[in-house]
């Protein structure tokens, strides 16, 4: 299978060796700075031009890392030119983009894959089995406590990081894979309340620390807290779930640990389901690629869609209209754009 990556920042390694390893042929990549493809692929192919690049290479697969403002943009021109695709995460930033990138993708007949890759690691998957066997009992809450750091070196990156055009903030760059998570695993959300500001990075337009409170379609609630001011370092993506029969965390800098498992009738060795990381990103790339491969294989859709990276887009977008204007926002929403938030000044 011919691979080509459009976008060569500082998720494309994960990128390139999930394709490698699953037996992709690196064809082409894609950067406007010549010398981030010489480090992210030197064997393939380098192009400056995302159009030109799908126009002369043959395709099988394609991803889209690239700035989060991009990323629709980028996805529909893979889906026209007949590639099945890979999108980082946000899928877009507004449900315009999102539906329209699930619409093409249906029309062309071609896989559309979010990368929400902490869906694969063990600990997510084991959760996952037990609260739909009902293993927990009946749900009373669950929580996402996403504590990181982020400094001015960070947001010094690239101009867009922190904007409102072109980002959004905590919420929606780092903690969208474990809002993602809850409510996958709770069964979707029907309302949100939140608040949120910029405490510690005056530099930045969005938020650094958010927190909501969840209403589950199931009659559960929950509790969302993400942050890029936890001081030195990154200290922790967790997640709890609390039911009549069954306590469970799910802890690490990833969610990439099962530290609790308190089940009636059940119970398992942790060391089991921990997956061993080097860094916030995790190992699920590797999966996400094999599923991927697996889907092309056996004639189906991948196992996390774009209707599931609208999902997770949707509810961050319901916190920052709440946010936004002090009221509960309840889901579905018609549609709603990140752009909604450009006019927002936090108070200090």
């Amino acid at each position: 299978m011919n691979y080509a990556l459009i976008g060569c920042g500082n998720i494309s390694k994960k990128h390139i060796a999930a394709a490698e390893n699953n037996g992709f042929s690196v064809a082409a990549v894609c950067d406007v700075l010549p010398e981030r493809m010489t480090q992210a692929a030197p064997n393939a192919r380098h192009y400056t031009d995302f159009r030109e690049m799908l126009s002369r290479e043959k395709i099988d697969i394609a991803a889209v890392a690239t700035e989060s403002w991009q990323h629709a943009e980028h996805a529909l021109a893979c889906i026209d030119a007949g590639c099945d695709v890979i999108i980082e995460k946000p899928i877009a930033l507004s449900l315009s983009d999102a539906d329209e990138i699930e619409r093409r993708g249906r029309e062309r007949g071609v896989r559309v894959c979010a990368c929400h890759q902490n869906r694969f690691n063990k600990a997510v998957v084991k959760t996952r089995e037990a609260l739909e066997q009902r293993k927990l009992g009946r749900l009373s809450h669950g929580a996402v406590c996403v504590r990181w750091n982020r400094d001015a070196a960070y947001y010094a990156q690239g101009a867009w990081r922190g904007t409102w055009r072109k980002d959004g903030g905590a919420l929606m760059n780092q903690c969208i894979h474990g809002i993602d998570l809850l409510q996958w695993l709770c069964g979707g959300v029907s309302e949100v309340c939140a608040a949120a500001g910029n405490r510690l990075h005056p530099y930045i337009e969005a938020e650094d620390v958010g927190v909501a409170v969840l209403k589950f379609n199931n009659g559960a609630v929950g509790t969302v807290e993400g942050s890029v001011n936890v001081y030195p370092k990154n200290m922790e993506e967790t997640l709890h779930f609390f039911g009549e029969t069954g306590t469970v965390k799910i802890g690490g800098e990833a969610a990439n640990r099962l530290e609790m498992w308190d089940v009636l009738n059940d119970s398992v060795e942790l060391e089991e389901y921990t997956d061993e990381i080097n860094n916030v990103y995790g190992d699920g790339h590797y999966k996400v690629y094999a599923d991927m491969a697996s889907a092309r294989m056996n004639n189906r859709a991948p196992k996390i869609t774009a209707r599931d990276g609208r999902t997770a887009l949707e509810l961050i977008l319901a916190i920052y209209r709440s946010a936004r204007t002090g009221r509960p926002v309840k889901l579905p929403l018609a549609n709603a754009d990140i752009q909604e938030m450009r006019d927002v000044k936090w108070n200090s």
